[in-house]
């Protein structure tokens, strides 16, 4: 069958790139898809957020399945446009997704039903969140978030009273988020580990994906600050059998069952992003789509036709596939462009991507790319994603920052210490 990927990031080629070793893939197109998703599909110059122009492309080109890769498009309800038309299409409906689209809903979404995570306030004005803060109900530090999307900049975790304010007034008066930032979610500042829990629903069951653990901050040392994501391994070296099954209990089957009880049927993806407290785990958030840079280390692990497992969720069995992965760990390191999260310039040329590419063993994605004139430019704040899956998760480090240093661009920004962690558990 057809296959179309909507999407322009990491994660999208990540996906065209499995999808495409599907037997079911006849072909592959990406809209609008990036440098990279060319070397495994054919891109369509439709954007994203075009939902009506996209479903009209699937109508006409014949796509026999859908793969929606960012949360805006899901947000503005490219699923339920798609299924109007009776095109199959793997991702939740517009109401589903404000688990991700609306910080607000989804913290009194966890209240109202029990689901762990930290205490919260809502403000819409600067005046009202001043007063939470003066309050001192959280204490310092504490997290600032934009309520609506932000591409994963829209938290700000802030040291004082001060800062806090200063923040607020950014998002709320500065509309430094636009319309992101109407309104503010004010709470406790968890500390632990973050852990990444990702499944696959069909609105009612799930199938739980191989565990990772993302490096959200821009610099060494989990300093700076957060990003869309600077790097991810799998397995995540926190993620224990007893773990699993409370995150199983406490969070994933009661999130899929009420949002199902609420009308808002959860099927596509489910993501829980954790922090793992001297409590048990909390929900920091929810989101409603595969990770950014998580998938790619998971589509190396991945043994399954990763094509047959969203047919079965789609088709509203997503245990008929059940998922084999390879037991080798894998990695992910962003080369991002110099200035991100905050400012960066676009058109760079990126050479030695070939060199690269030549370790064996090594996967480029790419992420912030175009190809012009037989060149590769930077075309985003996250470049590339290089990732590699070796026997053990210092092999595979080892193998994809040797293909980091092939490869160049101006004011080029990479962590050097992903997966510089004792490998506990697997």
């Amino acid at each position: 069958m057809k296959i179309l990927v909507v999407g322009s990031g990491g994660r999208e080629h990540a996906l065209a790139w499995k999808i495409s070793r599907s037997r079911h893939a006849e072909k592959v197109f990406c809209a609008p898809g990036n440098g990279g998703t060319r070397l495994v599909g054919e891109n369509v110059p439709l954007s994203d957020t075009d939902v009506a122009g996209l479903a009209d492309f699937a109508v006409n080109e014949g796509i026999g399945l859908t793969v929606v890769g960012p949360e805006l498009p899901l947000v503005l309800g490219i699923v339920d446009e798609f299924e109007s038309r009776g095109l199959r299409i793997f991702g939740p409906s517009k109401k589903a997704a404000e688990l991700e689209g609306s910080k607000v809903f989804a913290k009194e979404f966890m209240a109202r039903h029990r689901i762990p995570t930290g205490r919260f306030r809502v403000a819409d004005t600067l005046e009202g969140a001043k007063k939470i803060l003066a309050s001192g109900e959280f204490g310092y530090p504490v997290v600032v978030k934009a309520e609506g999307l932000a591409a994963g900049k829209g938290v700000i975790v802030c040291s004082s009273q001060k800062k806090a304010e200063e923040t607020a007034a950014e998002m709320l008066v500065g509309k430094k988020f636009g319309a992101a930032g109407g309104r503010i979610v004010i709470e406790e500042f968890l500390r632990g580990r973050e852990v990444s829990f990702i499944v696959i629903s069909d609105g009612t069951r799930v199938q739980p994906l191989v565990s990772v653990m993302d490096h959200k901050t821009a610099y060494d040392g989990d300093k700076g600050p957060n990003t869309g994501g600077m790097g991810a391994i799998s397995p995540s070296p926190f993620m224990t059998e007893k773990l699993f099954g409370e995150v199983m209990e406490t969070v994933i089957m009661p999130a899929v069952t009420r949002m199902l009880e609420e009308g808002r049927k959860l099927k596509g993806v489910l993501y829980a992003g954790l922090m793992l407290t001297e409590q048990g785990p909390r929900v920091l958030e929810f989101n409603v789509r595969f990770g950014d840079p998580e998938t790619q280390p998971q589509m190396l692990r991945m043994e399954s036709d990763l094509v047959e497992v969203l047919t079965a969720a789609v088709d509203g069995n997503v245990l008929e596939k059940e998922i084999r992965w390879a037991r080798r760990p894998s990695g992910c390191v962003v080369l991002a462009a110099g200035g991100y999260p905050v400012r960066y310039e676009k058109g760079k040329p990126i050479s030695g991507l070939a060199d690269a590419d030549a370790i064996p063993g090594v996967t480029v994605f790419h992420a912030g790319t175009k190809h012009e004139n037989e060149t590769y430019l930077t075309n985003g704040g996250r470049v590339l994603g290089v990732c590699a899956s070796e026997d053990t998760l210092a092999e595979s480090m080892k193998k994809i920052y040797k293909a980091c240093g092939r490869i160049y661009f101006e004011a080029a920004h990479y962590r050097r210490d992903i997966g510089a962690i004792k490998e506990e558990r697997t």
